[in-house]
């Protein structure tokens, strides 16, 4: 009997890593959209580490919140990208691949491990994307972010389709 493989795509990835994505991405707390498409450019607004029941993750990383977790709130804000993602788009498998994170650390400021701590989200993508989800980034320390909340992310991803081939 001869059966297809199931392809790889980032639906099939996430599913294969047992993440449940929340039913819906946090709303903007301001006069925005979270999900913005320009072209075969598609602009994830700064998304926060807001649990699935809204309650969002606040504080300093350095004094209040180790690296280790603060790495952990970077995955989750992770996961409200793809949400986002997915609200906007239908299906992440319409994403050709993520190419460039902004990660923002609420730190105390002699804290230096910032890129450890958006690891949490860029290793989340890899693995959703695959060799697609290698991308750009820039993470620093920022001395308060909204509402107290330890990490922001926003990101930027490439449509996938006959016209992304076209813009590499």
């Amino acid at each position: 009997m001869d059966t297809e493989p199931l392809a790889i795509t980032p639906e099939t990835r996430l599913a294969a890593l047992g993440i449940d994505l929340p039913a819906a991405a946090p709303s903007p707390i301001g006069s925005f959209r979270n999900v913005r498409r320009a072209g075969n450019m598609i602009y994830v607004s700064g998304q926060g580490p807001v649990r699935a029941d809204g309650t969002l993750i606040r504080g300093k990383v350095g004094s209040e919140i180790s690296a280790e977790e603060a790495r952990e709130h970077a995955r989750l804000v992770a996961l409200n990208i793809l949400t986002a993602l997915r609200d906007s788009l239908g299906s992440l498998d319409r994403v050709a691949g993520v190419v460039k994170l902004l990660g923002m650390v609420n730190a105390e400021p002699d804290f230096e491990r910032h890129p450890y701590v958006i690891d949490g989200a860029s290793n989340l993508l890899a693995q959703v994307f695959g060799e697609a989800g290698a991308h750009a980034r820039s993470a620093f320390g920022v001395g308060s972010l909204p509402n107290r909340i330890s990490v922001e992310i926003e990101a930027i991803f490439e449509m996938a389709g006959p016209a992304a081939d076209q813009s590499r």
